[in-house]
């Protein structure tokens, strides 16, 4: 019997060991790996007001007739920092085309590390250094409840022009994908 538990306990190890984890969350303060993936739910638009860093409250409903791609994210996340040149990609080739991304800091200390971070961070954008250029707004527990909650960041969640939940990705988003679906919205 002991043999036969310890095998399984090997099988199960093995298993969890090649999983492709590509994306992280935090319990107690500890960060951990999610697996990402996209769901498509056609639900409407979560009636939530964010806070900005200058404080002023932002409706997502404010952003009704444009595309939109809400981002949560974090400054301690990896995968949230190799998806923010991608993130700030699709602002500068969609912006124009009536679309915004709107990036939701899940930081638990909110603004005091979050705009540091946005004033000071560059990242490489084909080549070039930039700064994220959309917009950011704080968010928490209750905010990411009214998405769906979260069970991992990054997450972002796609909305069409009617407001509309397209698609919801949890974990590292695939590049190429994205951008085929927010050009299909736009």
């Amino acid at each position: 019997m002991k043999k036969l538990l310890t095998g399984l306990l090997f099988v199960t190890l093995l298993f969890v060991a090649t999983l492709d984890f590509s994306g992280c969350s935090r319990k107690n303060g500890q960060a951990s790996a999610t697996a990402s993936s996209a769901k498509s739910t056609r639900a409407n638009e979560p009636d939530v007001t964010f806070k900005d860093l200058q404080g002023n409250n932002v409706p997502l409903a404010s952003f009704k007739g444009k595309v939109v791609l809400v981002n949560f994210w974090a400054t301690w996340c990896e995968p949230c920092r190799t998806e923010i040149p991608w993130m700030i990609d699709y602002q500068q080739k969609f912006g124009s085309k009536g679309f915004t991304l709107l990036g939701v800091a899940m930081d638990d200390e909110g603004k005091k590390v979050v705009q540091p971070f946005v004033e000071k961070t560059q990242f490489d954008v084909d080549n070039h250094s930039m700064a994220m250029d959309y917009p950011i707004v704080l968010g928490n527990d209750a905010i990411a409840s009214k998405f769906g909650g979260l069970i991992g960041l990054p997450t972002s969640v796609l909305l069409s022009r009617d407001g509309k939940i397209e698609k919801r990705y949890i974990g590292l988003v695939n590049r190429e994908e994205l951008d085929k679906e927010i050009q299909s919205l736009l």
